[in-house]
């Protein structure tokens, strides 16, 4: 089996983002954003998916936190598609229902290769820490559609908004962990068309 990993980097007027991902890591990150909750958030997604994970993200966080984590979603997404190549041999599907003290979250993952995102959360504060909440939907907006995944989010009992964001974060994580597992019974691609 050839390693499924992947090195990015985009430069922009906004952004210079370095990444690199490994499906089958061990949980091990490296992460600067710039954005200090943000780091924490992908931390625990390396963690959680037991992925390895290098991102370093100069930004305009005198402009505000928008472009940097909506680029870092952007290249995320194009890492976790290359890394995976043709699919061959996947789950294809993954889910997890997470819960973190008072907080429930569902993420449910097809990676057909074609892109959605329905995103069901709704936050009650403005910020955590210096992450605009309104940023995490963007963040996986940019994700699902960089690579081409189905991509559903629901915070099923809302709570504490650090508790509902970090939730989100692991149960994307599991569910990808899932999703991208090698199955021996998987001998093509899991699809009737014979492609994703």
């Amino acid at each position: 089996m050839s390693e499924r990993v992947s090195k990015l980097t985009r430069k922009t007027k906004e952004t210079d983002i370095t990444l690199s991902f490994s499906v089958d890591g061990t949980g091990k990150s490296s992460i600067n954003t710039g954005i200090g909750f943000f780091n924490h958030m992908l931390e625990g997604f390396a963690k959680h998916g037991f992925f390895d994970l290098d991102v370093n993200v100069e930004g305009d966080l005198a402009v505000d936190c928008h472009h940097t984590i909506e680029d870092c979603g952007i290249v995320l997404g194009n890492a976790i598609k290359k890394a995976i190549g043709d699919k061959k041999g996947i789950k294809r599907y993954g889910s997890c229902m997470l819960p973190m003290d008072e907080v429930l979250v569902l993420c449910a993952i097809d990676l057909s290769g074609r892109p959605y995102l329905q995103f069901d959360a709704e936050f009650t504060t403005d910020r955590v820490g210096y992450m605009d909440t309104e940023m995490v939907k963007e963040f996986f907006y940019a994700i699902s559609y960089a690579a081409g995944m189905n991509l559903h989010i629901k915070v099923v009992t809302p709570g504490n908004n650090h508790h509902m964001i970090e939730a989100i974060f692991k149960s994307f994580a599991r569910a990808l962990d899932e999703a991208t597992t090698l199955d021996p019974r998987i001998t093509d691609i899991l699809s009737t068309k014979g492609s994703l």
